[in-house]
């Protein structure tokens, strides 16, 4: 692979799944049940200096990755209940570049990782409460289309995994782990 797709893409780029098993689906829960705890202990160690380094050259900082992943899950959090409340809801994209210019994508991280700790609380939560039924819902988004909530389980599973690998190889390339 490319030097600058892995910089990109440490993981690959996501392939959406479009009739995933129930293991499988469980093992996307368990993966963003554990993202709080391991992006915080990847982090954690990180001075403020290093959480200003772009994670590849054009990228986003570590901060703003930190800031990213909070602001992403809570918008999937939100269109799982719309997608289990009403039918087939069309939902809101938002810009998230802009969202990670805006000032607080620069502040301190540690209420990012509160966040996201009690956010992914709920969200996994919900997500093991979910019948096979339910997992079939959809919603619309304005951009790609129709989504199972079954197949967005496994794009927010590889979402987090994607953005900690950024974070994990930039501290492997820089040599401060």
């Amino acid at each position: 692979m490319h030097q600058a797709t892995n910089l990109q893409y440490p993981i690959g780029k996501h392939e959406i799944a479009e009739s995933p098993a129930r293991e499988r689906i469980a093992a996307w829960i368990d993966d963003i049940a554990a993202l709080p705890a391991d992006l915080r202990r990847t982090v954690s160690p990180l001075t403020d200096s290093q959480l200003d380094t772009p994670y590849r050259p054009g990228g986003w900082t570590v901060r703003q990755v930190v800031h990213h992943l909070p602001d992403s899950h809570m918008n999937s959090l939100v269109r799982f209940k719309w997608a289990l409340t009403e039918d087939r809801p069309l939902i809101k994209a938002y810009d998230e570049k802009g969202w990670a210019e805006l000032p607080d994508a620069r502040g301190p991280i540690g209420q990012s990782l509160d966040f996201l700790d009690a956010l992914h609380g709920r969200w996994v939560a919900l997500l093991r409460s979910l019948s096979w039924e339910q997992l079939q819902r959809e919603f619309v988004h304005p951009e790609s289309g129709a989504a199972t909530l079954a197949a967005t389980v496994g794009s927010y599973a590889w979402h987090g995994r994607h953005h900690l690998a950024h974070i994990e190889r930039l501290i492997e390339r820089e040599g401060w782990g």
